[in-house]
């Protein structure tokens, strides 16, 4: 997968959020995708390979390697980034849709000057009206589906340990064999602090909901204080 394209695609639509979703965007990029193209591939590299039995038996190290490990880490936690990183393409088309509307708005006025134009395409959007809406859903959706992946870890490999030693007595195998996992330490590490990283994602998207839930509901205060405080002025001055 290129996974610089993917870079690209999500730090557009990044431009047009809070502070936290930047942080959000360099832990994403820094700690997850770059330590799984740069280290967490290598360390998983010989997986299957390096999974051995003590068994001549034919097809019985790969029916063991199958029922321990169903579905290899590599896979998954791409699984899991495209998954956490999808709900921000909501937030790109609404901004799309805004960009559309703003551009007939502009032509039906009869401004027509391509740098306005130019202009609409360039400005960053305010998380405001339903643009708010969209964002905060796409916010909840990556908390969903952090948790959802990291229950998914916890139940293939309970612990999120790799055990060093697995017995198997699956179908072709002849008995009770004793099959080795290729450096478990390692993949143990690794695992962890992915998955520690994938909290930490999930605190900053919290962190940001109630950012942008406290910022609106202050405005909201803000202007029903000022609106009674006016009215209570009007009604002294029409008591003189």
């Amino acid at each position: 997968m290129n996974w610089a394209s993917f870079y690209a695609v999500i730090s557009g639509v990044n431009r047009h959020s809070t502070g936290i979703g930047r942080i959000w965007l360099s832990v994403l990029f820094i700690f997850r995708i770059l330590v799984l193209v740069v280290a967490a591939e290598t360390v998983w590299g010989d997986e299957k390979s390096g999974f051995t039995c003590n068994t001549q038996q034919p097809g019985c190290n790969s029916v063991c390697y199958d029922h321990f490990f169903p579905i290899s880490h590599i896979r998954l936690w791409a699984l899991q980034l495209i998954l956490v990183s999808t709900p921000a393409l909501l937030v790109a088309m609404h901004v799309a849709h805004r960009r559309h509307v703003d551009k007939r708005v502009y032509k039906l006025s009869g401004r027509t000057n391509p740098k306005d134009l130019e202009q609409i395409k360039t400005q960053k959007m305010k998380i405001t009206g339903a643009l708010w809406w969209t964002y905060v859903i796409s916010l909840l959706f990556r908390i969903v589906f952090e948790i959802i992946f990291m229950f998914l870890f916890y139940m293939i490999y309970p612990g999120y340990k790799m055990i060093r030693l697995v017995k198997c007595d699956s179908y072709p195998c002849p008995n009770t064999v004793d099959c080795f996992v290729s450096r478990p330490t390692e993949k143990t590490v690794f695992t962890v602090f992915m998955l520690a990283v994938s909290g930490v994602c999930i605190l900053l998207n919290i962190a940001e909901v109630v950012f942008l839930v406290g910022k609106t509901c202050g405005k909201h205060l803000h202007s029903a204080g000022d609106s009674t405080m006016g009215a209570w002025i009007q009604h002294k001055l029409r008591s003189y």
